[in-house]
This record gives structure tokens, sequence and C-alpha cells, in this order.
């Protein structure tokens, strides 16, 4: 891997992408003075990074002069962001994206603009140019920065446009400078890294998101640090494999190191990170964690299988032993520790023996939680191709097994919480229902004094599969 001093667009892009800011937000400044306030609607799907993107999509829509508004039916700038992880995720997004037909019909004018995973695959985007007419643009994930340029373009009178997602992946760059508009007051997404190198056989993601790239240490470090002073109390590194960050910059800096470093900054609010790769999960790592105390206890590592033989087939590159070192390692030096997972049910040519073995290391193992989900196969990968899938109703089968398993140790784990005093983060929106996230991560049902995005202390008084419930004994404590 060639190492670079940094992962930033050009200057001259950097200048592009400011003066279309200026062209559009002029645009939006004669609707204004015409009596419409030009609104902006952002469609989500997917994962933690697709939102953290979300929220840059939305700063560069204030940035344009646009109002963020809550309905898409009256914006005049629709942008969707899509997911392409599961089959699933890629229909609910073009079903959406068809409802979308209506809007235009009601207002010629409104400009869609359709991003993220699903269209960083040159098949859909051919799919959404051709049967979805009143798309203006398409966009993959690493020309977020340049979506100003598209939306300016379409004012001015240019045609559609639908990139070649081979040629748009190339351009791994991203800026600095990029705005953001965050949907929390209280927990706050970070990016440390972009891309992925682990092209396991069953994931699109190495294909829709291109190689890793690392932020600088120095840049990471000015963001968090400026949120802790906004007082942001939760914030969550992301990275497709964080564990792996830095490798490809000269600075020296790996993740163990970026996360001390981070836990040095003042004031009052904790770290936490995802998502890690088990054969990157250093001692080091475990013993950072350890001796920081604004670093969460908690721990994602997705394990997938329990099978060496199809974890070998995955390209995991780690054992089922390994990964239970790492396991032993983290309750070894932190044993108030929650440990989640992700557990693949029915990857192709997983046989019964293998499912088993798969119950096995949940059981042992014991997950606070897991992300249990049913292999679909993406296009592209090699898993797809092969002739041995699973057949859906084994899949279904062994999927309700994992389930029950891993419910009853949710509940074992939840029940031992009871008659703690737990230092919960509330939610910043109480006005459903008093809920907060634990430093495991468990969600927690708060009676009593408990503020909106605050710091309190709970004590547990009772406890379900998915859920913990309590009282607060003595107020805010932040």
């Amino acid at each position: 891997m060639v190492k670079r001093d940094r992962n930033t667009v050009s200057l001259s892009e950097e200048l592009k992408i400011r003066d279309a800011i200026a062209a559009v937000r002029s645009h939006t400044d004669k609707m204004k003075l015409a009596g419409h306030l030009p609104r902006a609607y952002v469609m989500t799907f997917g994962c933690q990074g697709n939102e953290a993107d979300s929220e840059r999509l939305a700063g560069l829509a204030e940035a344009m002069g646009y109002e963020l508004s809550p309905d898409y039916e009256d914006a005049d700038l629709v942008l969707v962001n899509t997911c392409a992880v599961r089959e699933h995720a890629e229909k609910k997004a073009l079903s959406s994206i068809g409802q979308l037909k209506h809007v235009k019909a009601k207002n010629a004018g409104v400009i869609i603009g359709v991003g993220g995973c699903m269209t960083s695959q040159q098949h859909r985007i051919d799919k959404i140019k051709e049967s979805y007419p009143y798309v203006d643009f398409c966009f993959t994930t690493t020309e977020l920065l340049f979506v100003p340029i598209y939306v300016s373009d379409r004012i001015s009178g240019s045609g559609r446009r639908f990139p070649d997602a081979k040629e748009a992946l190339g351009h791994t760059d991203f800026s600095e400078a990029l705005p953001i508009r965050r949907e929390s007051t209280t927990h706050a997404w970070v990016n440390i890294m972009y891309g992925c190198n682990n092209f396991c056989t069953y994931c699109i993601v190495p294909y829709v998101r291109g190689r890793e790239r690392s932020r600088l240490p120095s840049d990471i470090y000015a963001e968090v640090e400026g949120l802790a002073g906004e007082g942001y109390h939760d914030i969550t590194l992301l990275g497709q494999n964080v564990n792996s960050y830095g490798h490809d910059l000269t600075a020296g800096v790996n993740f163990a190191a970026l996360l001390a470093s981070l836990s040095e900054i003042k004031g009052d609010f904790r770290l936490r990170f995802m998502t890690s790769h088990p054969k990157d999960a250093t001692s080091e790592l475990i013993t950072v964690m350890s001796e920081h105390e604004k670093i969460a206890h908690h721990f994602h590592l997705p394990i997938q299988s329990g099978s060496d033989r199809v974890l070998a087939e995955m390209n995991r590159r780690y054992t089922r032993d390994g990964y239970m070192k790492i396991i032993d390692e983290l309750r070894l030096k932190m044993p108030d520790i929650a440990i989640t997972s992700d557990v693949m049910v029915g990857f192709p040519g997983e046989t019964e023996a293998d499912f088993e073995m798969t119950l096995d290391a949940v059981r042992r193992a014991e997950f606070d939680m897991i992300y249990a989900f049913i292999y679909s196969p993406r296009g592209g990968t090699p898993a797809a191709k092969r002739e041995d899938q699973v057949l859906d109703s084994v899949k279904s089968e062994r999927f309700s097994r994992l389930i029950e398993c891993q419910n009853e140790i949710s509940r074992a784990h939840n029940e031992r919480e009871v008659g703690k005093t737990l230092r919960v983060l509330m939610d910043d929106d109480l006005s459903r229902a008093k809920t907060g996230r634990t430093d495991g991560n468990r969600q927690i049902h708060v009676e009593g004094n408990a503020s909106a995005g605050k710091f309190v202390n709970v004590l547990v008084t009772r406890a379900d599969t998915y859920n913990l419930f309590g009282r607060a004994i003595d107020g805010v404590n932040d």
C-alpha cells in the first residue's frame, strides 16, 4: 500500500465546489425574493456510515441556501442516500425512489439526486437512468462533495447526469471543509476513514466504497475537540474497519494511539467506535480501552460464523479460537464490557454442522446482543456466484433458532444489571418516552428526573430481553 500524507481533494476541486455552492445559493436567494422558501429533503437508508454521509448532504443543502424539510412532498431538492449491503435495502430504496414520481409531476422544478452504495454499482445507475426518468442525477459514495456541482449544472440547464461507476470510484478523496448538519445535539458520528480492503466474499462494500483512506489524526482530533466543546456527550468513530486506521498514512498513528489521544480531550463525553474486524483487534487496543475512562466499555466485533471452514470461505482471515481469545482478553481487562456481534445465517455451502458450530460459538461468547441476518447474494461478489446456495426455508429455520438462542443469553445479561446504578445518557428527544443508553449501549427506559441529552444516574429496577428499566435516583449529574 502506498502511504500518503493526506487524502483530501485538490485546491482546484475545492474552488469548483465553492463556486457551485455560490451559484446554487444565488438561485435559492432569488426563490426567496420571489416569495418561495426553497426546501431540501435528505432520505437515508442503511448504516451509521450512511447516516454520517447524509449529515454532510444536509450540510451541503443548507450551504446552498435550502431549508431542510421533514417531508419530501414540498421539497425543491431531494437527495436519496442508498444502501446496497442487503437486497432488501436496495428494494426498499428503489420503492421510495419510485414514489418521487408524483413529486416531480407536481413540481417540475424539483431536483432529485440519488447516491450512496446502491448507485456505486453500474447496473443500478443504468436502471435508474432508464426506469426513473424524473431522477436528475446519480452520484457514487466517493462523489458526495461534488453534489453542489451536479445541482448547479442541472439548474443551469445541463442534462441528466449518470456517472461511470468504476471511473467515479477511482476518485477516493474527500474534503475536510465539507459542511455537516448534525441531526442530534447529543450524539455525533465522526468518520475516521473510508472504504475497505478486506474483500469478504459475501460483501459488496469494497466495490461501492472504494479502498481504505484514513483521515489525518490532527483533523479527527480537531473535529472531536470541537464536538466536545459544543457539549456532545456521545461520539462514535466510524469506519468499515476502524482497527486498520492509519495504515495508508505516513503519520505513524494506529487506531489504538488515535483512541488514546482522543480520550485526553477535555469534556464530559464518551467515545465509541464501529466497526472492528477481528483480524486487526489488538491487545494494544484492548489495553487502551481499559485504561481510559472516556472510552465506552462496548465492543462490536462481528464473528459471522462459528465454523472455521465457513470463515475461510468468507475470507475472514481469523479462526473461531482466535476470535474467542479476543473475547477472553476483553473480559479479562474489562469485566463490565458489553460485547455485541454480527452473525450470518445461510452462507453458501453452510451445513447443519457448520450452523451448530455457530450456535455453539454464540453460547461460548455470550454476546450481549447480536445483529443476526440471513445471507442474500450480492451481485459482483464471489459468494453470489456459488452454486451451493442454501434453501430459503433452511435459512429461515436456522435464523429462528439463532434468535432463540441469543434471546436467552441477552435476557440473562440484562437481568444481571438489575439492582445496579448505571450512568445513562438520555436521548435528546424525550417527547414520547424517557429512554437513554448505558455505557454498554443498552437501551434503558427511565422514570423520574431525567433531562433530554444529559447524563443521569439510574437504578435498574427490571429487565427484559431487549431493554432495561430504571429510576433516576439523583437527577442530572453532568
